[in-house]
């Protein structure tokens, strides 16, 4: 039993939680932004929880819709679903418990939230297929990660999210579309043969300028976010952090080699943990 559950752990990737920081940070972004400092407690821990046991689910999701594919790839070889340590059928009942505990969480928040949150599902759902279809699941993932900023606000606030709520949603589509393509950079050979589909694919040769544009765009939004919320210094200096750390993660994929595209991806972590640290000392100070 002890042995079953450590390889479901290693489905659902505990073992490797940047995910679920990838997926806090804008959370907390909005969080924050809402309720213009800290939130309310059983807000906060809801999200929290929600955001480990959504990002959870979608690993177990995503290896399931791999199956066929994660055993021919390096990277992927000896996760538990392609070693056969796990059943497909074991991999999806995973994927409905947690998506289910995630649920009943959102049933402690109002009716909006808990209609949002059906949205959330779908996307996470639906995302590990999208690279069969078209070039951009990478945008799928952004949605879905992103669609827990108008959950939050319409957690806070009880009403539609504003403008500043979508214009933050933006910033984290388009910022999660720049760091899965780095990652997506790891697998491109592989994926190539295989036959399937990535933005990392798709921008081919102009792979950096477009992560670079995407880049830009995001820091652009957070500044507007920044400005239409007036926030002050300590939210510009995160922000001032945010750009040095995409500066430093176009220097890692310069020669576009595997290793250190993964590491400009998993650099990523600081650069939301910065934005969010700034916002929450310039809302505490």
């Amino acid at each position: 039993m002890m042995e079953k559950l450590r390889h479901y752990a290693r489905l659902v990737r505990l073992d490797r939680p940047i995910g679920i920081y990838l997926l806090l940070w804008p959370t907390l972004w909005a969080l924050w932004f809402a309720a213009e400092g800290v939130p309310d407690f059983t807000i906060l821990l809801v999200f929290v929880a929600g955001a480990v046991l959504m990002r959870s689910a979608g690993c177990a999701i995503n290896d399931y819709a791999d199956r066929d594919v994660d055993p021919h790839v390096a990277r992927t070889k000896t996760r538990p679903l392609a070693a056969g340590l796990i059943t497909p059928k074991e991999a999806l009942g995973v994927f409905a418990v947690l998506s289910l505990l995630a649920f009943l969480l959102a049933l402690l928040l109002n009716g909006l939230t808990i209609v949002l949150s059906l949205v959330a599902v779908l996307l996470a759902a639906t995302y590990p297929f999208m690279k069969r279809f078209h070039h951009l699941p990478q945008v799928h993932l952004g949605a879905a990660f992103a669609w827990a900023i108008p959950m939050a606000f319409t957690a806070v606030t009880g009403v539609m999210p504003p403008l500043v709520a979508w214009l933050l949603f933006a910033a984290a589509v388009l910022w999660t579309t720049a760091y899965d393509t780095m990652y997506a950079m790891c697998d491109r050979e592989d994926d190539l043969k295989i036959g399937v589909k990535s933005t990392a694919i798709l921008f081919g040769q102009h792979d950096r300028v477009i992560i670079g544009v995407l880049q830009v765009l995001t820091l652009v939004l957070l500044a507007v976010v920044g400005w239409l919320s007036a926030r002050g210094n300590w939210y510009w200096l995160g922000w001032a952090a945010a750009v040095g750390f995409s500066l430093y993660q176009q220097w890692l994929i310069r020669r576009r080699e595997p290793l250190p595209s993964l590491q400009a991806f998993l650099n990523n972590h600081w650069l939301g943990m910065c934005v969010f640290v700034g916002l929450a000392a310039d809302y505490a100070l």
